[in-house]
């Protein structure tokens, strides 16, 4: 139990930390892009954490799967709650600027934030393993160097799963976005934990760009490109076929609907009708 304390403790100190930048930020509204670099920094350090757990602490700290799989729920709550308006993933920035609700230059900033933020939350895994404070981070720090990669499958099936994946999380995510934070919430939570434990087997499910840089892209096995098809250009590929079968269109691209019919809202009185018979 002694791990698990360790990694509760790290996490708490990881959402302090966001929780404190982000409280900063919203003094400077021309920073607020630094919220995405808090929100990704705590998604990425809290997801090392519970990949450790995975990884190391199921055979040498007696961890069961019940445990990483709830370590796994109560981080994405956590940080959807702490976070709120921050979305973290660069899948989500380019959805919005895609319907016109963000413009380039806040959108670019935005997703850049995202990949420091994720290389920032890296680092700072990387350093809390190197304290080596129980038997399971001292393993963890042995086999930083040379990951397990989260990709257990080919490429072309990755970019697969990967995009029905995508694909799903954000058909969800539109649907939910209008609805009250405390329903929005901790369904996502539950639907990204339900996707990530379904597709340990293949690539984890992370739907999110800067996510996976920050967890499996310095592990060996692929090279950069591939790892780039299959968890950039997978999720960018399920979230626009998401826009195409919840509005029909991509507004950005396309203003006609491609996919639905669109009712005409005014309709002629019944009245007007009857007179121009007679």
């Amino acid at each position: 139990m002694s791990g698990l304390n360790a990694s509760l403790g790290y996490v708490l100190a990881v959402v302090i930390f966001a929780a404190s930048v982000r409280r900063l930020v919203k003094k400077w509204p021309r920073f607020i892009f630094i919220s995405e670099l808090a929100s990704s920094f705590m998604l990425v350090a809290c997801r090392l954490e519970v990949q450790t757990i995975v990884e190391v602490g199921e055979w040498a700290g007696g961890l069961g799967p019940d445990v990483t799989v709830t370590m796994m729920f109560v981080v994405l709550l956590i940080h959807g709650v702490v976070c709120g308006g921050a979305l973290g993933n660069p899948s989500l920035v380019i959805q919005t600027f895609l319907q016109l609700e963000a413009g380039t230059l806040s959108a670019l900033l935005a997703v850049a934030a995202q990949f420091v933020g994720a290389h920032l939350g890296l680092l700072a895994a990387v350093y809390y393993w190197s304290l080596e404070l129980t038997d399971m981070h001292m393993i963890k720090n042995l086999m930083a160097r040379e990951c397990s990669t989260s990709l257990l499958v080919s490429v072309l099936h990755g970019f697969f799963t990967e995009s029905v994946c995508a694909l799903i999380f954000h058909l969800i995510h539109l649907s939910l976005r209008r609805r009250s934070a405390l329903i929005r919430v901790p369904l996502i939570a539950v639907l990204l934990t339900f996707l990530s434990h379904t597709a340990r087997g293949y690539t984890s499910a992370y739907v999110n760009p800067a996510l996976s840089y920050g967890i499996t892209f310095y592990c060996t096995g692929f090279t950069f490109l591939e790892y780039a098809l299959v968890y950039w250009l997978g999720p960018l590929t399920g979230m626009i076929l998401a826009l195409l079968l919840y509005m029909g269109r991509i507004p950005k691209i396309f203003a006609k609907n491609l996919l639905y019919f669109q009712r005409t809202r005014f309709r002629v009185p019944k009245g007007d009708k009857a007179e121009k018979k007679m």
